[in-house]
Formats: C-alpha cells, sequence, structure tokens
C-alpha cells in the first residue's frame, strides 16, 4: 500500500494553502514556504496516514538566479506506506538560511552541514554548523571570504592556492616510483 498523492497534497495545503505541488514519473514534489517547513514537515513525519518517518538526504540546487536562487530539498520516506516525497524551498542568497529539521529528524545533522559546506546555507538552531568536507578555513585567499565548491559560481578549475592538491607525476612526466 502506497500513499494517496491527492490525500496527501490535500493534508498539506490544508496547513500551507501556498504549497504547490508537481507529480513527475510517479514522484511528488511539494514546494514549501520556509517560515512553514517545520510544521508540515513535523506533520508528515507525526500523521498516521502518512508516516514519513525516515529523513533519507538533503541536498541543494544552485539555480544561479538573483531571486530564490538555491532550493533546499528533503527526501522523505514512508516505511510503514513504502512511499517517497521530496519536499522543497525555496532560498534567498541574501539571507541563505533555512530552519533546520534535526528537532523532526536526527539525521538531518550531517545532511544539514554538508549542505552548508558545499553551499553555504546556514541551519538556523543548528547544534553543530561547520564544515563536513572541506576544512574551517577554506577560503578565497585574496578576499578571505568562505568559498563553497558546489555553487554555480565556482570555478570550474578551483582557486588557486585555497587547497593543497596532490602531486601529479603524469603530467610532467615524471616516473611514479
Amino acid at each position: 500500500m502506497s500513499v494517496d498523492f491527492s490525500k496527501l497534497i490535500d493534508f498539506v495545503k490544508s496547513i500551507e494553502p501556498l504549497a504547490q505541488d508537481s507529480i513527475f514519473r510517479n514522484q511528488l514534489t511539494l514546494t514549501i514556504p520556509k517560515d512553514k517547513l517545520i510544521e508540515v514537515c513535523s506533520k508528515l513525519k507525526s500523521s498516521d496516514d502518512f508516516s514519513f518517518d525516515m529523513l533519507t538526504d538533503i541536498t541543494a540546487i544552485d539555480l544561479l538566479r538573483k531571486e530564490n536562487r538555491f532550493e533546499v530539498v528533503y527526501f522523505l520516506y514512508s516505511n510503514k506506506f513504502k512511499s517517497r516525497v521530496r519536499i522543497k524551498t525555496l532560498v534567498d542568497e541574501a539571507e541563505c538560511e533555512c530552519p533546520t529539521m534535526t528537532d523532526v529528524w536526527a539525521s538531518a545533522n550531517w545532511y544539514e552541514r554538508e549542505t552548508f559546506d558545499m553551499y553555504g546555507i546556514t541551519f538556523t538552531g543548528h547544534p553543530d554548523l561547520r564544515r563536513f568536507y572541506m576544512p574551517e578555513d577554506y577560503v578565497n585567499p585574496e578576499t578571505g571570504e568562505p568559498i563553497y565548491p558546489l555553487r554555480k559560481d565556482f570555478p570550474l578549475m578551483g582557486i588557486p592556492g585555497s587547497v593543497p592538491l596532490p602531486p601529479y607525476p603524469e603530467k610532467y612526466g615524471e616516473s611514479l616510483n
């Protein structure tokens, strides 16, 4: 038995009438304003009709536009109904923050840290928001500003001098021994 998408959409719209929905290849995506994100997700988790008890991932999409540059995407799973749903919220570059989901799902902790490290989106209320992959001092050597590798404005070849590169003897014809 799977979740009835029309019931799920009606449920979410009863909490947030401005929620937008789309179904593509039998996958439901709901776009929720940031200020209702915690309420909607908490109710989706606690509702017996849906039971989205598992947060499987969080990521972001950099759309590189002036308004609402980022989409933060939450992937939810219901063990009870073996169903999935994606929740999206829009984030503007100027504020670049989103509420933390760590109080709803403990697994959000590391996913939010990863998203912060790669995109620079701050999760307000996060218990330990710090870099995940990159060193804490990963900054542009010229400006001192933090840099985030998955943003679309990040240089394709990286920033020279920001991270030491491993030896590359093949490039210069040196022996690997």
